[in-house]
């Protein structure tokens, strides 16, 4: 089993709610060199706090920086990248978890495959922890398609300093960054390569970016412009007639994976 140093980059922002067993999932992983590097983005929350120090009095591993004014996920992910160490880059975040195996299955599948980007498969809970359904993964994910929609899921991402430098940086967007950053990997490398087993668990809160959906859409043609370089005309005609039926397709299919999945595991448990 390869025992390169991984670097875990993991943003907070009041976060004490799900935080420990976030970095709990990642200190508890079967592939024990890793750095587990933390950015605090001005918390106010006493609980989180308390829970940053706790971990990092009690592991050398974890390594947390506390920033004095609010910044963002992207730049808090970017502190914490500058500081890496390691020759593989993964994210998780303050919010999400991780299978105990992810990092040695996933660093396995990349020296076999030769891959500089992967990711995985990964199963949606609710705010309590309950298993709400799965997103699965393609198993090739070309730069072509990750333009039209982002198939990605930041929590489960991990590439290889070794084949593509450290010269990757979320971009200074205050939404979507992790989509243009992956974007920015993906055009170098051509191919991100995916298991499609879930080795991740996504937390699906009610007060998240990320469900307030309406309010991304200029972030997602932002993308297209500032960071493909498209003119305004061409990102608008991109996110329409392009990204929506392509993000639609994806709502649809995830849902019938998910009740497929829930019934399976309804099955299994009766």
């Amino acid at each position: 089993m390869s025992q390169e140093l991984v670097s875990v980059i993991m943003p907070t922002y009041n976060a004490g709610k799900f935080l420990s067993d976030s970095i709990a999932s990642v200190l508890n992983q079967t592939h024990k060199n890793l750095e587990l590097l933390i950015t605090d983005d001005c918390s106010t929350e006493p609980e989180t706090l308390e829970i940053l120090e706790r971990y990092s009095k009690a592991d050398s591993r974890v390594k947390v920086e506390y920033l004095k004014e609010n910044k963002g996920a992207g730049y808090a992910r970017n502190q914490s990248i500058k500081r890496a160490m390691g020759r593989y880059i993964a994210f998780c975040d303050g919010d999400d978890r991780w299978m105990a195996d992810k990092l040695e299955r996933q660093i396995a599948y990349m020296e076999r495959k030769s891959c500089a980007l992967c990711s995985t498969s990964y199963i949606i809970c609710d705010e309590d922890g309950e298993e709400t359904g799965i997103s699965i993964s393609p198993e090739r994910i070309t730069y072509g398609m990750l333009k039209r929609d982002n198939k990605i899921g930041c929590s489960t991402a991990i590439y290889d300093t070794q084949l593509l430098g450290r010269k990757f940086y979320m971009p200074t967007l205050r939404k979507r960054q992790d989509w243009a950053m992956l974007l920015t990997i993906l055009r170098e490398c051509k191919v991100c390569h995916a298991i499609t087993d879930p080795l991740a668990f996504y937390r699906n809160r009610n007060d998240s970016i990320s469900s307030r959906k309406l309010s991304l859409i200029k972030y997602n043609v932002r993308v297209y412009h500032d960071i493909l370089g498209f003119n305004i005309l061409k990102s608008y005609l991109y996110f329409y007639f392009l990204f929506l039926p392509t993000y639609f397709l994806k709502v649809m299919k995830r849902k019938c994976d998910s009740r497929r999945f829930l019934k399976e595991k309804k099955e299994q448990n009766a």
